[in-house]
């Protein structure tokens, strides 16, 4: 029977300790086919990640780098990235491994959960601070970012509260500065600080704000705060998101009054709106600014630009006529970190060879206490399980994806589906997701299997997916293929192909253009789902997800 809307039910992926969520160090070592920003030269070209960081966050630890940046609803959350010289980067863990409170994000929360998060190290510890724009700042620390942080800690609650950043002052008090979604809070486009208690565990006063932007820079958010030279200086981007531009304020005093100055904006160059990140010191004495650029469909993507201090203001970025006004630089040479080391990029491809996943994994809430098998005779078994209700895969919190890694790439995956005939329609196979998303999957009504595409628009609206049946399949085992283009600035072309064998792809005929999804860039990823519950679930086994270059589409 061909069923004529998405299957109500889903796919419950759920984490062991040895699977996905805890620390994985086995792919620290992997370099991309498909975007490596060190050019083996001495030189590294922008973005040096060409992936979703948004919002990014990064510190100095002797000779070590740390990175953090948004994730929303994703989970696990608040990626923790490692470097050895800015330009090199690996996955080394996340911050959360659930979202509180459980009971909100055991459903998907799109473009809600964590927003632009700060980390700091203070008396040999780490902390990030991150807001939820519905609760609050909240706080997690540790002694070693690739092992676990502690629970989070609500610091400053409060609806509409975002983007903290700490300080601990020289004179011991400590300060949380911050500012306020219009969405949640009713204002916008100002900057404030509250003070904290000793540990920096809880904001003990009211806040006060120290900068409106309202006419000069409007959507002045994402504050990061930092002291030099007798300055408070407060780096912060305003303008909005895809057109803004880099501000810096400074006062002698915390709480003002605070000059600004506009240290770097998109000039002549290709990267619009450059702002939002952090300004790193290297080991030499070198000064590195990491700024996000939005690139739509792609995410907002990480970008390193040179920094340099003139009359006690940072210059960002290439400043041709000397006004200190810097635009991002799209190639350069690499930071002196007094070592030479060897390339390294984010995880991408898995085997699925091993009993846990690679780190660049994250699912769209949190699990619900069932497994997931890893290391499965080297695939990855997922089990299609009902738990509730879905007009659309945009309302299924356990599509295990990940983000975009360039501007033209291709995904291999291939798969077995053994589906369950007790649980009515099914279906398991490989999601580009975005507000509007595609599929590929093999899917099943109990008695025989399809090849099937589904298109879904404004998924968010509750719209159900057009289907199209691609071709009857006879045994349930297909090698699913995207090739994703980029024709024009931002335009992320998909079309799928499929195989039987694993040699010959035949193209599925309608392509796709992704939408971004609520605050991220579009996703790829894999799932299975079944419409209804038995004593039993039927379940896909993905032998491997590779990333590959267009040019290397088929092996």
């Amino acid at each position: 029977m061909q069923h004529r809307h998405l299957p109500k039910y889903f796919l419950s992926i759920v984490l062991g300790s040895a699977s996905l969520g805890a620390p994985c160090f086995g792919q620290n070592n992997y370099v991309s086919k498909v975007w490596v920003a060190d050019q083996g030269n001495g030189t590294y070209k922008n973005p040096i990640i060409n992936a979703d960081y948004s919002d990014p966050d990064a510190i100095r630890v002797g000779e070590d780098y740390y990175l953090v940046a948004s994730s929303f609803e994703d989970i696990p959350g608040l990626p923790i990235l490692h470097s050895k010289d800015l330009v090199n980067w690996t996955i080394i863990n996340h911050g959360l491994q659930k979202q509180i409170p459980e009971d909100v994000f055991n459903i998907p929360q799109h473009g809600n959960g964590v927003w632009a998060p700060a980390i700091r190290y203070h008396n040999k510890e780490f902390y990030i601070y991150y807001p939820d724009p519905d609760y609050g700042i909240y706080m997690i620390k540790t002694d070693d970012p690739a092992k676990k942080w502690s629970d989070p800690v609500l610091v400053f609650p409060g609806k509409g509260i975002i983007d903290p950043c700490p300080l601990w002052d020289d004179d011991g008090k400590v300060w949380l500065v911050h500012a306020y979604a219009g969405s949640r809070a009713g204002i916008k486009s100002v900057i404030a600080i509250a003070p904290m208690n000793e540990d920096g565990s809880k904001v003990v006063g009211e806040d006060h704000i120290v900068y409106d932007g309202h006419i000069d820079d409007p959507t002045i958010e994402g504050p990061k705060i930092y002291k030099r030279n007798g300055y408070y200086y407060i780096f912060a981007p305003a303008g909005g998101v895809s057109t803004g531009w880099q501000l810096v304020l400074r006062s002698k005093t915390l709480m003002g009054p605070y000059e600004r100055k506009v240290v770097m904006d998109q000039g002549k160059s290709p990267v619009n709106g450059p702002h939002q990140g952090a300004w790193v010191t290297t080991q030499t004495n070198q000064d590195w600014f990491l700024h996000f650029q939005d690139k739509e469909a792609y995410g907002r993507v990480l970008h390193l630009q040179p920094m340099k201090w003139v009359h006690d203001w940072p210059v960002i970025g290439e400043d041709k006529d000397g006004d200190g006004k810097g635009q991002p630089v799209m190639t350069y040479k690499k930071p002196d970190v007094g070592k030479a080391y060897p390339r390294l990029t984010p995880q991408q491809s898995d085997e699925f060879n091993e009993h846990s996943l690679g780190l660049q994994w994250q699912w769209e809430a949190n699990g619900s206490g069932r497994w997931l098998m890893t290391g499965n005779d080297g695939h990855l078994r997922l089990y299609a399980l009902h738990t509730q209700t879905a007009t659309n895969l945009w309302e299924i919190p356990n599509i295990l994806a990940q983000k975009f890694p360039a501007d033209s790439f291709s995904v291999i995956t291939q798969l077995q589906f053994s589906a369950n005939e007790k649980n009515g329609s099914q279906e398991a196979g490989l999601v580009v997701l975005g507000l509007d998303y595609a599929k590929l999957a093999i899917a099943s009504d109990g008695t025989a299997y399809r090849l099937e595409q589904g298109i879904c628009k404004a998924s968010d609206k509750g719209n159900p997916e057009k289907k199209t049946t691609v071709t009857i399949l006879k045994k349930p085992e297909v090698w699913i293929r995207v090739d994703v283009h980029n024709p024009q600035p931002n335009h992320a072309l998909c079309k799928f192909y499929y195989s039987l064998d694993g040699q010959k792809y035949t193209a599925v005929p309608q392509d796709f253009t992704p939408t971004p999804g609520k605050w991220t860039g579009a996703k790829i990823g894999i799932y299975a789902t079944a419409e209804k519950t038995t004593n039993d679930a039927g379940y896909a086994d993905f032998d491997f997800f590779r990333v590959l270059p267009l040019s290397e589409q088929a092996k």
